[in-house]
C-alpha cells in the first residue's frame, strides 16, 4: 500500500501478489491489487482482482466503489452505476462513492442525477475538493455558469494547486465573457501542468 502512494505500482503489484501466494483468501489483497492494477492502466485486470475480493467479503464498500472505476475506465457506464449503487447500500455516507456515481451518472448524460450525487457527497464531505470541482462540471454543462464559477472557487479554496479546476474556472468565466480573469486561469492551470495540451 506504502509502494503504491509512493507512485510504485509495479513493487506494489509484486507486494500484493506476495501477499496473496501466502493468504489467497485475503480479500484486502485482493482490492489493493486491483488499485494497483487501475493506477497501471490495466483496468481487465483490476476488474478481476475486485471481483475475486467480493467474492470473500460480498459487504466490502470499498470493492464495489473501486470495481465501479474500473467498470467507468472500461466505457461500462451501466455496470459502473450498479457498483456505485452497491457501495451505497452497505455503506450509505460514503462521499467518494457519490462522487463517483455523479461522474458516471454525468457520462451517461443524466446532468440532474448527478448533480443529486454530487450535493450528497459534499453533504457527507464538505471539503471534497475533487467533488466541488466535479459539481462545477455538471452545473456547466445545465448552463447554470455562476454557480459553476463559485463550485470551482471552492476547489481552489481548497486546494490552490487543483489544475484542472483552474482550467475548468478558465472555461465558465470564458463563456460568462470574463476573458481576461479565463486568461488568468489558464496561466494557473499551465504553471501547475504545463504539458496540458
Amino acid at each position: 500500500t506504502v509502494l503504491l502512494e509512493l507512485a510504485r505500482p509495479e513493487d506494489a503489484i509484486n507486494s500484493f501478489e506476495h501477499a496473496l501466494a501466502i493468504s489467497p483468501d485475503y480479500a484486502e489483497a485482493h482490492n489493493n491489487l486491483g488499485n494497483a492494477l487501475q493506477d497501471q492502466g490495466k483496468p481487465d485486470e483490476a476488474v478481476a482482482s475486485y471481483h475475486k475480493a467480493l467474492a470473500l467479503k460480498p459487504d466490502y464498500a470499498e470493492a464495489h466503489n473501486n470495481l465501479g472505476n474500473a467498470l467507468k475506465d472500461l466505457g461500462k457506464l451501466d455496470e459502473a452505476v450498479a457498483s456505485y449503487h452497491k457501495a451505497l447500500a452497505i455503506k450509505p455516507d460514503f462521499a467518494e462513492a457519490h462522487n463517483n456515481l455523479g461522474n458516471a451518472l454525468q457520462d451517461l448524460g443524466k446532468p440532474e442525477e448527478a448533480l443529486a450525487s454530487y450535493h450528497k457527497a459534499l453533504a457527507l464531505n464538505p471539503d471534497f475538493t475533487k467533488a466541488h470541482n466535479n459539481l462545477g462540471n455538471v452545473l456547466n454543462a445545465l448552463g447554470h455558469l455562476d454557480d459553476a464559477v463559485a463550485s470551482y472557487r471552492k476547489a481552489l479554496d481548497l486546494k490552490p494547486d487543483f489544475a484542472v479546476a483552474h482550467n475548468n474556472l478558465g472555461l465558465a468565466l470564458r463563456e460568462l465573457g470574463y476573458l481576461d480573469e479565463a486568461v488568468t486561469s489558464y496561466r494557473k492551470a499551465l504553471g501547475l501542468k504545463s504539458d496540458s495540451a
